[in-house]
């Protein structure tokens, strides 16, 4: 197993997807993995061409200022917009080779924490060049309580080999691992909000008021007040 061994003082929690729209099932789990590993910093990462599922239905300019919108009262979050101006499919692979460039420019003894849903992350070996991943960051688990799923023997190997229990290891050490961190079980998706809004229902209570405000106000997702 190559785990990096530099001390990070910096540590950087990264959480992607398309955002389409921000909900409180993506918030919620990302905030309590923040405090619950004491990360220096959330980036919330809107994803401009997602591999894996289809083109969201916002532009990446409006989805990224929903972001904004969402975590606008959070010191510790913000929204890395690189892959929205990056052509093409938005690998998260690359996305971390370019960070890792720009820390050590700026000298920075940094450790990067990825951080997946429980059933994206039974998805991995369908990421490009996943196995690369483990040397440019460690691997969050958001697992919510009740969520299961077969995970690929490829997989199990991996996590066998590169689980580790002490969130310390978090910081001292820069890349490599997987840790497991249970979170509040949110059953809050976008695909449930978009067909609410495209019928005219109410999203209250499941994102951000700003969010919804800016929704209703700009008739998003076909919402018209009845």
């Amino acid at each position: 197993m190559t785990i990096g061994l530099q001390a990070a003082h910096h540590s950087i929690g990264i959480l992607g997807g398309t955002f389409d729209p921000i909900h409180y099932g993506h918030l919620r789990p990302a905030e309590e993995v923040r405090e619950a590993l004491q990360l220096s910093e959330l980036r919330f990462m809107p994803a401009r061409i997602p591999p894996h599922r289809a083109r969201p239905r916002l532009s990446p300019q409006v989805r990224a200022e929903l972001v904004e919108l969402a975590i606008a009262d959070n010191p510790a979050a913000v929204v890395d917009t690189r892959e929205l101006h990056r052509e093409g499919p938005s690998y998260t692979v690359d996305t971390l080779v370019q960070i890792w460039a720009e820390q050590r420019e700026k000298g920075a003894q940094t450790s990067i924490c990825l951080i997946l849903g429980y059933d994206t992350f039974l998805g991995l070996p369908g990421w490009s060049r996943w196995r690369q991943l483990f040397d440019l960051a460690h691997i969050v688990v958001a697992e919510r309580p009740g969520v299961t799923g077969q995970m690929p023997a490829e997989l199990a190997a991996v996590l066998a080999e590169r689980h580790i229990s002490d969130p310390a290891l978090l910081h001292n050490q820069a890349f490599g691992g997987i840790y497991v961190q249970p979170v509040t079980p949110l059953p809050i998706s976008a695909t449930g909000i978009r067909r609410a809004l495209a019928n005219c229902k109410s999203v209250r209570y499941l994102l951000p008021e700003r969010v919804r405000e800016r929704i209703v106000a700009e008739s998003l997702y076909g919402y018209r007040q009845l």
